[in-house]
């Protein structure tokens, strides 16, 4: 299976928009929830409402769903955009726990799960800018 087709697919696989959504939401609520993501939750703005939309419309092209972020931001520069906040080991494993956790609730079927962790997983790791 070539890459864009693999992306558009994952977005179907989800669910499309709404499972999406759901997915994302439950992410944050999850995040402001539990005393174990509190390390991440404090570098997001209070309220989070901006950083549900900027995640869904990430996530909604980098899963070969419409470019919503693209089409309002330009180009995502994931790294350059999180390089003023701390990201060592254990924001990236919260980070990818709530995720994991949030995918669960909703419903996401294991394997696309599964592959879907694989993914962040390395997004995630690139992300870090901190030791430790």
């Amino acid at each position: 299976m070539e890459l864009e087709e693999e992306k558009s697919n994952l977005y179907a696989l989800i669910g499309g928009a709404d499972k999406l959504r759901e997915m994302v939401d439950r992410f944050y609520d999850l995040m402001q929830l539990e005393a174990e993501f509190a390390g991440i939750n404090a570098m997001h703005p209070q309220p989070n409402d901006s950083s549900r939309d900027k995640l869904f419309w990430f996530l909604s092209g980098w899963m070969g769903g419409p470019n919503l972020y693209i089409e309002q931001f330009g180009h995502p520069r994931l790294r350059a955009r999180h390089l003023p906040y701390k990201i060592g080991v254990a924001e990236r494993d919260q980070w990818l726990r709530c995720m994991a956790w949030a995918m669960q609730d909703v419903g996401i079927e294991e394997g696309l799960q599964e592959h879907l962790m694989s993914s962040f997983y390395q997004t995630a790791d690139w992300m870090r800018n901190t030791p430790g």
